[in-house]
């Protein structure tokens, strides 16, 4: 592994799978990888694994240079001791953007009703299994079955982020921050040079929302 992302979702994680994969660190997982992905269908028994705790994490990113998002991100600590030489991503968002996304794009998928959904979604919804693994080890895991108690979830954040930056020594740790870096982190992480070219922007909740099946947001 050349890159281990250890940040939440909604923090940017589409556009720094896609930079990651510029920069060399490729193929990258990230949670699309089993909605849409060809090998979803032999990754989610995987990712079943990994929610009982009997997951061989080798076997888990077989194929795989990087990862960033949930599941992954749920399981940060167990990765990290597994590639104990592979450099640490955090990615992070102001908390209260990353809140308001969260409500109106992931939560938003899990909690809208299928009749409410658009027939002609850009995208299928999760399987039934995938759906079991995300709550297991994000709603459930993560969230403990809080997210609508959003003072509950600010410090939970806030203790993430703190508990990543204890436990990970800080020559192997690079923070990143969306809407305020780019290339530059990464390109460090990586030792690679910094492309000439703008860096990706992608799956804002416009383009989530539109491709779950959710009513564009007035």
């Amino acid at each position: 592994m050349k890159v281990i992302g250890v940040g939440f979702g909604r923090t940017g994680t589409m556009s720094l799978k896609a930079a990651l994969e510029r920069l060399g660190a490729g193929p990258c997982f990230h949670m699309i990888d089993l909605i849409v992905g060809e090998e979803r269908d032999h990754l989610i028994p995987k990712w079943v694994e990994v929610a009982d705790g009997t997951a061989d994490w080798h076997d888990v990113f077989d194929g795989y240079e990087a990862t960033v998002d949930w599941p992954a991100a749920a399981r940060w600590r167990e990765i990290c001791d597994a590639f104990p030489d592979a450099p640490v991503l955090l990615n992070v968002r102001e908390f209260d953007g990353w809140y308001r996304s969260m409500e109106n794009t992931i939560r938003a998928a899990k909690v809208t009703p299928p009749e409410q959904l658009e027939q002609d979604a850009n995208r299928p919804p999760p399987n039934p299994t995938l759906w079991g693994v995300i709550d297991r080890l994000i709603w459930e895991g993560d969230f403990q079955g809080r997210f609508e108690d959003k003072a509950w979830v600010r410090e939970m954040y806030d203790a993430r982020i703190a508990e990543i930056k204890a436990t990970i020594a800080p020559d192997r740790l690079t923070v990143w921050e969306l809407g305020v870096d780019g290339w530059e982190p990464l390109a460090a992480m990586l030792d690679v040079a910094v492309p000439d070219e703008p860096f990706p922007r992608l799956h804002d909740t416009a383009e989530f929302r539109s491709e779950f099946g959710l009513p564009a947001l007035a």
